[in-house]
């Protein structure tokens, strides 16, 4: 059975320290999101990440988003970001919104499949804000589901899936929000979404007036 702790009151230190043990290690570890729970691995190793692919059965062509638990975070892990970039950041992070940025070379290539950018998402959930922070590492966390299944927002609707594959599942209970973040990438000065989600065409182009 797969272990699961019980942080929706409060996060307890001695689980804590073993969930980021567990990721320095290049383990797999559950954890909540306002959007949906994602499946987390260190950002900058390939044998965690490469294990998120096969956990999930997804596409090796398909890359993915790294959360941080600051803006200090994000400058250490991507190029500067343009005015525009920041004034996105500033805006909508922490919070539901994933910005495409070119990245440094500490991102390891499994997250993005090889390519020079990298979705980065400054989560407001307190929990993995918390793990973030404590492990002093940029976290690989797509949805945690199979490819084929919806994104969870509760421990019920995933444990099943994972159990096997995953050191921790850490349950926050249900997910704020329910729905993935919004994907934009600065294209010739202008902000693009490349993925639907909370924050909507209208948030961003009031935020750049």
């Amino acid at each position: 059975m797969i272990k699961i702790y019980n942080w929706k009151k409060s996060i307890k230190n001695d689980e804590l320290n073993n969930v980021v043990m567990t990721l320095k290690n290049d383990g797999l570890v559950i954890l909540p999101t306002e959007t949906v729970y994602g499946l987390a691995a260190n950002a900058f190793s390939d044998s965690a990440c490469q294990k998120i692919f096969v956990a999930k059965g997804r596409a090796q062509d398909n890359p993915l988003i790294v959360h941080v638990s600051d803006k200090d975070m994000i400058y250490d892990i991507v190029e500067k970001p343009t005015e525009l970039e920041n004034k996105l950041i500033d805006t909508f992070m922490p919070g539901p919104f994933t910005l495409i940025l070119n990245k440094k070379k500490c991102i390891c290539d499994t997250v993005t499949c090889h390519g020079k950018t990298v979705g980065i998402r400054m989560p407001s959930n307190k929990i993995i804000h918390e793990v973030i922070k404590k492990s002093n590492l940029p976290l690989a966390a797509p949805s945690a589901n199979l490819s084929s299944t919806p994104s969870g927002t509760i421990v019920a609707d995933i444990k099943d899936e994972f159990d096997g594959k995953v050191n921790f599942i850490v349950d926050g209970g249900k997910c704020n929000i329910g729905l993935e973040s919004t994907v934009v990438k600065v294209i010739d000065d202008t902000p693009t979404i490349l993925r639907p989600g909370f924050i909507t065409e209208d948030d961003i182009r009031n935020a750049i007036r």
